[in-house]
């Protein structure tokens, strides 16, 4: 726009750009394992490299994390601001008690217990009613929506995926995404549902494909801070490194100020990491204690049982 008046030139450049970008500005629906990896190809493993998800990734990092264009960054902004919809459509369909997150690290083995215990305690809560969300990606957030994928199937089954899938124990295997594919062609969905929330900041770490809906934006700040909100359930903090630990404080803040009306479970799984091997939970039972901190529903356990029943007795409080 110069002195008032548009440049329909600028207009016109801007119009075709936004047309051949890779990715959709206008979307209004989530992705899933089929859109976020169109064109991947379980008996050609080299077209991970080309699919949808790919192509949009490479696109990222070739125009940069931060781009200068104004043309690109309004393709961005698009594309978020149509999956920011498309999620408050999705959510409005879940009781906001019934919306519970797991947080942890992206580097968590395949083979770890950890995983395992992830695996499970996602399966029984989904089972119950919950809506099982996390960032997205691999390790912890991978086993959360393994679980969520396989509510209403056996424990042998689970042990059966379990093993299918180690035999790629990190992202950086060959075969992560592979042997991924091949559990959901196993053990088909049915009616359970999962909400994974990646980024393509962090595009060199996979999508977990297990996730039956994806959100994922380009703003990482907005997927963060998202992630975080829509959990009135609760969150279950696993075992990770600083990623984790910013997801604890920013949350505690929330809780603190009772942002959104009520103050919601921060459950530690694993008392030996959160308390000796990075001792955040004493620190923040201090915090609270010395009214540093007001509000916090803190938790501190081994027990996926004790996890599983804390969150459905906070789902069925009745709000004062």
């Amino acid at each position: 726009m110069v002195n008032g008046n548009y440049n329909y030139d600028d207009v016109h450049l801007l119009g075709k750009y936004l047309q051949y970008v890779p990715f959709e500005i206008n979307r209004h629906e989530l992705y899933n394992a089929s859109s976020l990896y169109a064109g991947f190809d379980l008996e050609q493993p080299e077209t991970e490299t080309t699919c949808y998800d790919a192509q949009v990734y490479n696109h990222y990092i070739k125009t940069g994390k931060h781009a200068y264009s104004a043309k690109e960054t309004l393709a961005r902004c698009l594309h978020d601001h149509g999956i920011s919809h498309a999620l408050d459509v999705f959510l409005a369909d879940y009781n906001p008690r019934s919306v519970v997150g797991i947080m942890g690290g992206h580097g968590l083995l395949r083979t770890d217990k950890m995983f395992r215990d992830i695996v499970y305690i996602s399966k029984k809560l989904t089972e119950n009613g919950f809506l099982m969300i996390s960032g997205g990606g691999p390790g912890a957030m991978e086993a959360t929506h393994l679980g969520a994928w396989l509510a209403g199937y056996e424990d042998k089954d689970v042990e059966a995926a379990l093993h299918r899938l180690s035999a790629a124990p990190t992202f950086k295997d060959e075969g992560w995404l592979i042997t991924a594919f091949e559990v959901i062609r196993d053990y088909p969905q049915t009616r359970y549902r999962s909400l994974g929330i990646p980024t393509w900041l962090y595009g060199h770490e996979p999508a977990t494909p297990f996730a039956t809906h994806i959100a994922k934006y380009f703003d990482n700040s907005i997927r963060e801070d998202g992630i975080l909100t829509i959990a009135f359930g609760g969150i279950i903090y696993t075992p990770g490194s600083a990623g984790t630990m910013q997801e604890i404080f920013q949350d505690a803040v929330q809780n603190h100020y009772l942002s959104f009306g009520y103050a919601s479970p921060m459950i530690f799984l694993g008392t030996k990491f959160w308390t000796e091997d990075t001792p955040i939970y004493p620190l923040l039972q201090h915090m609270l204690n010395t009214g540093k901190y007001q509000n916090l529903l803190l938790t501190l356990t081994d027990d996926s049982e004790q996890i599983v029943q804390e969150l459905l007795k906070f789902k069925n409080e009745k709000l004062i």
